[in-house]
């Protein structure tokens, strides 16, 4: 026989709970003459069995039906059911610690965020110690935030020894600037990487020219391109993100975004960088798009991972226009202003890969020269001259 003190060691309860299996009837103590319950071995067996029960997820009083009666199958599938999820919830949330710890894959993780959340996510990232065009680049290429740093490095190396950083030619950003229907006398380059683009605008014009970047060494190339080319006097390179330039609304008359826009998102550089626009001012702008609506698989699945936000041209200028913008003209970069970027960076590839065969970086260069040697025409860039509207 135990008294209750005893009968909660042997079980590992408190007298509370002791009393309250009591109380239900799961158990039953004698009380003796002097006040004190004294429980049986047979107590002490029946509530060792309910803990077996309760470790199965059943509830005390689902416990108490299962020792009164023949067990209810059905309640115990029912909490199986409710395990499994309970399990597979928990295996997800393991899954995501343990690849924010570095020991798993972020990419789906990352997709979703980005899917519900596209600012959130990307503060989040900045404050991961990213700047913003490496936060930028884990969404749209890596997507694995402990690869990144790896990554990035290869990536960079890649593209440390060319100029162009996409597709382009001096012939069609000529060709855009003729477009513009006023002189341009102050300019902003958003995105002007190492600067090929700058150097015609500085070139071509009299005007001011504020040449944004937030790649540091792109912003060292193009000041030593301008002084080689005797243009720098007239060209501010500035060190900015471009979700966040600093300067005054109403401020340029021209603002040039080669290829850049679709890193913060098309729409949100339409709407972002207006105010900046004099009345009247321009926004040359390029970007990615659908040229047809037949379409390879491969190509489709290639820039749904790529650049979700792809869109055909029609759609690109109904943006432009309800954000308040006058389409002046664009047109689609001619095949040899894709090859001024990808013959450079082809043989840039064919020179490192046998120094990084296990580059995840220069694999993702691998598979995107192969989408533009097979499907360049299902897509290409297109130049959007655009008149802000009063």
């Amino acid at each position: 026989m135990y008294r209750i003190s005893e009968l909660a060691q042997q079980v590992g309860l408190s007298r509370t709970a002791l009393l309250y299996y009591e109380k239900q009837g799961l158990i039953q103590g004698q009380r003796q003459a002097n006040g004190y319950r004294l429980y049986s071995d047979q107590d002490l067996q029946r509530v060792r069995l309910i803990q077996k029960l309760q470790a199965g997820g059943l509830t005390l009083k689902e416990c108490q039906a299962c020792l009164d009666a023949r067990i209810d199958r059905t309640l115990l599938q029912q909490r199986l059911q409710q395990l499994d999820q309970e399990l597979a919830q928990k295996q997800q949330s393991r899954d995501l610690l343990a690849a924010l710890l570095g020991q798993g894959d972020l990419k789906a993780w990352h997709e979703s965020v980005d899917r519900v959340a596209p600012d959130a996510h990307l503060d989040w990232l900045m404050k991961q110690g990213f700047n913003e065009k490496e936060a930028l680049r884990l969404k749209w290429l890596s997507k694995d935030m402990n690869e990144h740093e790896q990554y990035m490095a290869d990536f960079m190396t890649a593209f440390e020894t060319l100029d162009r950083w996409g597709p382009g030619s001096e012939t069609e950003t000529r060709r855009a600037l003729s477009r513009v229907p006023h002189t341009p006398s102050d300019i902003l380059e958003v995105g002007c990487g190492k600067g090929l683009a700058t150097t015609i605008l500085a070139s071509d014009t009299q005007a001011t020219i504020t040449a944004v970047d937030n790649e540091p060494s792109a912003l060292a190339r193009l000041t030593e391109m301008l002084q080689q080319a005797g243009l720098a006097e007239r060209v501010e390179p500035v060190c900015a993100s471009m979700t966040d330039l600093p300067f005054e609304p109403g401020r340029f008359d021209l603002i040039w975004a080669e290829g850049s826009a679709y890193i913060m998102g098309v729409s949100k550089a339409l709407s972002q960088w207006r105010p900046l626009l004099q009345d009247g001012g321009i926004l040359m702008l390029s970007d990615m798009v659908w040229l047809t609506d037949e379409r390879s698989e491969a190509a489709e699945a290639f820039f749904a991972q790529e650049y979700p936000d792809m869109q055909s041209v029609d759609t690109r200028l109904a943006q432009a226009e309800a954000a308040g913008y006058q389409v002046v003209d664009h047109f689609a970069l001619s095949q040899a202003a894709w090859d001024n970027y990808y013959q450079p960076l082809k043989a840039r590839l064919s020179e490192l890969q046998p120094q990084m065969p296990n580059s995840a970086a220069l694999k993702d260069i691998a598979r995107e020269l192969a989408i533009y040697e097979h499907y360049l025409g299902e897509y290409g860039y297109q130049m959007m001259v655009l008149k802000k509207r009063d």
